[in-house]
């Protein structure tokens, strides 16, 4: 007694094995590519948040200055102001390497001739959405 159940195995055809190896192959595509879409939009909503901090802490520097405000709150207001401004380009620099690895992931799944489903097209609203930001940044 072996200890264990021994199954029988089943002999498949080359072309069914393909299919097997096909289909746990986009499954994990298919995971990459929602987690990855998922990330993009994650760093733009932080990039945006990072945008609406500098405006914020912008005006208020700018409301200490007119009021007179003691130099070192001043001080320590403009410290907090550039703080925020220098995550802004470390987050597009974020953004650029995530929109580059959604691209890779689409260009593989849609390789593996997977062209249609929602999360393709939730992936490729996320490059436009993404590259229409970038382009709106440059100009």
């Amino acid at each position: 007694f072996l200890g264990f159940y021994l199954q029988p195995f089943t002999i498949i055809s080359t072309s069914q094995y393909r299919s097997l190896t096909f289909t746990r192959v986009s499954m994990a595509t298919l995971r990459n590519l929602k987690i990855k879409t998922a990330t993009c939009k994650r760093i733009v909503k932080e990039l945006h948040s990072y945008e609406r901090e500098v405006e914020r802490e912008a005006a208020k520097t700018a409301d200490m200055k007119e009021k007179g405000a003691d130099p070192y709150d001043l001080k320590q207001q403009e410290n907090v102001l550039a703080e925020s401004r220098m995550m802004i380009p470390d987050c597009r620099k974020r953004l650029e390497a995530s929109l580059a690895d959604l691209k890779g992931t689409l260009t593989e799944f849609e390789e593996s001739n997977q062209k249609e489903g929602p999360e393709i097209d939730e992936a490729q609203s996320t490059i436009a959405e993404v590259e229409k930001l970038f382009q709106t940044t440059e100009v």
